[in-house]
């Protein structure tokens, strides 16, 4: 078990494999950046892993220490606690988040998926033929999961009575067994990671039923990387050069994912790489990149588009109006346009 430890700690970005060769021709030690993955490592995280395999981060000018994270919900949290100083998650929790607490410095920092994928899966042999058909029934998720965040305004939009609802509060990894085991009739999280862990434990695509939130109206902006404006106001080079490592590393992912996939096995070595594979094709396939970001660059977002994001979840909560995109989102610190073209 040390050594796995040790090899992990070496893999994801430990000081003395990044730092220690710098010092030791008398340069200073490059900035330090906390990042989570915001879930446990997975083929769509592989990429983070891959740019601190490959040096990515060291060339931009930081060292990155890469760590699993616990849901979308709890990564604003986490943020804004100064656990990590970046992040990678759903955006719709860390908009509520932000709208639940406008005084907090949290920031969205980057946006690489434009199409949203949270979802409720039900198995396609059950009683659950709608949306509506969850009421008088059991939703299994951990309290911080993407798809549990953002129900109510799946809900709103479905038609569905929250009052109906009992929520099972459980551990990630319990998540997808509550359903397979019928102790849950349905779960909620991104559909890459729903679908595929629920296919790892015997219950193929043809057996599931998805119900994308996106179907409904909830035309969001998925997943992306959060910071402190804190953070990047007093290390705003670290953040950008965190930002450089982790756009290149996603642009070759995207066109080939197979080195990144080979890096995720190497530090998770239960890694299934060919239900991961299909985790990474599965999301290509559900989640396309929009045309404005294809033609303008990840991360290249619509003002209006999110404004629509931002309302959407005010709304839904029954919160004031009092976010701007501009306060939720910058681009400040990205790389050139020219650096995130697929």
């Amino acid at each position: 078990m040390t050594g796995l430890l040790t090899r992990r700690s070496a893999l994801l970005g430990g000081a003395g494999i990044l730092a220690a060769p710098w010092v030791a021709r008398g340069q200073a030690a490059l900035p330090r950046v906390r990042l989570t993955t915001g879930w446990s490592f997975q083929g769509t995280h592989s990429f983070m892993l891959r740019a601190v395999q490959a040096g990515y981060f060291k060339e931009a000018g930081a060292e990155v220490v890469v760590s699993r994270g616990f849901g979308s919900g709890r990564l604003p949290v986490d943020i804004a606690g100064g656990v990590f100083d970046i992040g990678y998650g759903d955006l719709s929790a860390t908009i509520k988040f932000m709208a639940d607490n406008p005084d907090s410095d949290v920031i969205i920092v980057g946006v690489l998926e434009d199409t949203n994928q949270t979802a409720m899966t039900v198995l396609a042999d059950g009683p659950i033929k709608a949306p509506k058909d969850i009421e008088g029934n059991t939703l299994a998720a951990p309290e911080s999961d993407a798809g549990r965040q953002l129900f109510p305004a799946y809900a709103k939009y479905a038609g569905i009575d929250l009052n109906k609802i009992t929520w099972i509060s459980v551990a990630p990894e319990l998540r997808e067994p509550m359903l397979v085991q019928k102790r849950a009739t349905g779960i909620t999280g991104l559909a890459s990671s729903t679908a595929l862990g629920l296919k790892r434990i015997g219950v193929d695509m043809p057996q599931q039923r998805i119900f994308f939130y996106r179907d409904f109206g909830i035309n969001l902006y998925s997943n992306g990387f959060v910071a402190s404006r804190k953070f990047a106001e007093r290390n705003p080079e670290a953040l950008k050069a965190a930002l450089a490592g982790l756009f290149r590393a996603y642009v070759e992912y995207y066109r080939d994912p197979t080195d990144s996939l080979k890096v995720l096995a190497e530090v998770e070595p239960l890694t299934d790489l060919k239900i991961e594979t299909e985790r990474v094709n599965f999301v290509k396939e559900v989640m396309p990149l929009g045309k404005y970001m294809q033609e303008n660059g990840i991360s290249a977002v619509e003002p209006e588009r999110l404004a629509f994001c931002i309302r959407t979840i005010e709304d839904a909560y029954g919160l004031p109006k009092r976010l701007s995109p501009e306060r939720v989102y910058t681009d400040a610190y990205l790389p050139p346009a020219s650096q995130r073209m697929i």
